[in-house]
């Protein structure tokens, strides 16, 4: 058995106002929240930075340095890595609750760091699949369930809604962080020899991500073991478990795991409900394929069409700035405003979006040549001399996908919510990891994309390669509409 103590921490008493000061107070309330909150907002801060960055990386390096086709390439990350990483991050929920929060970071921090180095490194494409690119998928997937577990666990009652919005936005923060970086390094085109290892832009970028993985360690070690808070005041619970008792724990929870989960699929699929959250899942997506896609095709895309060294990472991040922006407002305004219909709406906007990169590009030359076009071009990208028709049909593209992506998206979950049968709300929300793992598979052809209509030597036809993705983002919300009988649920409390 355990020996646990618990030693309690006082609280100061919080009082919320009301107007003005009730407002303020959402934010002010995080004045007295215990330190293991604010080293989670640094974690997560780290951690999708340096994910971020290896994202943009991958399909790269795969090629570059690995020496891998566009089609192999794509479908190493589409099909094998990232599919992965989702898998193990619906199990990693198991071994969080059998080793606990900070024995899970430390492990998850452990299984990258070994991987990054791998990858930092070998240029060998069998070690560096098995013993980077795949053992990085499960530590990657190890920080994604836990972080939103710490989130919950170090946050009180009134911390817990502003705790998860700002969790929201670190993670866009770290994506902006990352399309910089990712720019800098390639600009930079650095040679360095380090005992006569003398590793290439994209193994630098990787450099640049182990960093960020190391810096991890320092800031794990000041989690308390067994902290947690509570509305009367902060606890600390100290475990002291028998190495015996720790793996045995390890193994019982991950039975118990299974067989819960078993259990729970028998359930669900002889429910109506089931079947209708499957394919509105299959639907979305269609859409998060594209978003995927800024990470898998767009950055050889932009290299080849405008550059070697041309910022994609800063036209990519337009995507997550307007998200931070945009999120909040559009969520207050459209809040008794049904699920399922602002899904529909941002969905056809995103698709939307996506048609603007398969015109011809000679339209929005004059836009390049206008006062918009030249501060997008010199002030935000620090471009030198002339700016290409592209900048401006992406950043079109990126701002009017975001609008669309700021209705959808969190509306998403809201209604996997909505549709499931009192009680079983979070089992149904355990799907919504589906809609990321058919995006990762669908986009997995983009390789074959990028080699039909743009290769890296020869004739291309780039419209093509985005017609076909504006068509297959347009499959969700076309199919929303046309099913909208079969998939559609009253939700309660809100407008049709």
């Amino acid at each position: 058995m355990a020996n646990v103590s618990k030693t309690a921490i006082p609280a100061e008493e919080i009082v919320a106002p009301s107007g003005l000061g009730g407002f303020i107070s959402k934010f002010t309330v995080l004045r007295g929240a215990q330190r293991e909150l604010w080293l989670t907002f640094l974690i997560k801060f780290l951690i999708y930075t340096a994910y971020s960055v290896t994202n943009k990386t991958m399909v790269l390096w795969l090629s570059k340095d690995l020496g891998f086709s566009d089609q192999a390439a794509g479908a190493l990350v589409g099909w094998v890595w990232a599919p992965a990483m989702t898998v193990f991050t619906l199990l990693a929920g198991s071994l969080t609750d059998a080793i606990g929060l900070r024995r899970t970071f430390f492990l998850g921090v452990i299984i990258c760091t070994i991987a990054r180095s791998v990858m930092v490194v070998t240029t060998i494409p069998s070690l560096a699949l098995a013993c980077g690119v795949l053992p990085l998928a499960v530590g990657e997937a190890l920080g994604t369930p836990v972080l939103l577990a710490a989130t919950r666990r170090y946050s009180t009652t009134a911390q817990r809604s502003i705790s998860f919005s700002i969790i929201y936005m670190i993670m866009n923060v770290g994506y902006i962080v990352a399309g910089w970086m990712f720019d800098y390094v390639r600009q930079l085109n650095l040679r360095v020899s380090l005992f006569g290892f003398e590793p290439t832009s994209y193994q630098q970028l990787f450099m640049v991500s182990l960093a960020f993985e190391i810096v991890l360690f320092p800031v794990l070690y000041f989690i308390r073991r067994g902290a947690e808070p509570t509305d009367k005041g902060a606890v600390i619970e100290e475990s002291r478990s028998p190495a015996p008792a720790f793996w045995s724990d390890i193994g019982e929870t991950v039975r118990k795991s299974a067989i819960d989960t078993a259990q729970l699929f028998r359930r669900l699929i002889s429910q109506s409900g089931f079947y209708r959250i499957l394919v509105f899942f299959l639907l979305i997506g269609f859409l998060k394929a594209i978003f995927l896609q800024m990470d898998y095709v767009f950055p050889k895309f932009g290299i080849r069409e405008l550059g070697l060294y041309a910022p994609v990472g800063k036209l990519a991040n337009i995507n997550a700035i307007m998200i931070i922006l945009l999120v909040p407002i559009v969520g207050a305004l459209t809040q008794k405003l049904a699920a399922y219909g602002m899904v529909i709406i941002g969905g056809a906007i995103c698709a939307a979006g996506v048609f603007i990169m398969a015109l011809p590009t000679e339209w929005f030359q004059p836009a390049a040549n206008s006062v918009i076009g030249q501060w997008l071009g010199y002030g935000y990208l620090g471009l030198h001399g002339s700016i290409h028709p592209y900048y401006i049909m992406t950043a079109l593209y990126l701002i009017v996908f975001s609008v669309g992506e700021a209705f959808y998206s969190p509306r998403v979950y809201e209604y996997a919510a909505a549709i499931a049968p009192k009680g079983q709300e979070a089992s149904y929300g355990s799907l919504a990891y589906l809609p990321f793992l058919v995006g990762k598979l669908l986009v997995g052809t983009g390789g074959w994309l990028l080699a039909a209509f743009v290769p890296e030597h020869g004739p291309r036809h780039p419209a093509t390669m985005w017609l076909i993705f504006a068509l297959a983002a347009s499959v969700a919300p076309i199919g929303l509409i046309t099913l909208r009988r079969y998939i559609r649920v009253p939700e309660a409390g809100r407008q049709d």
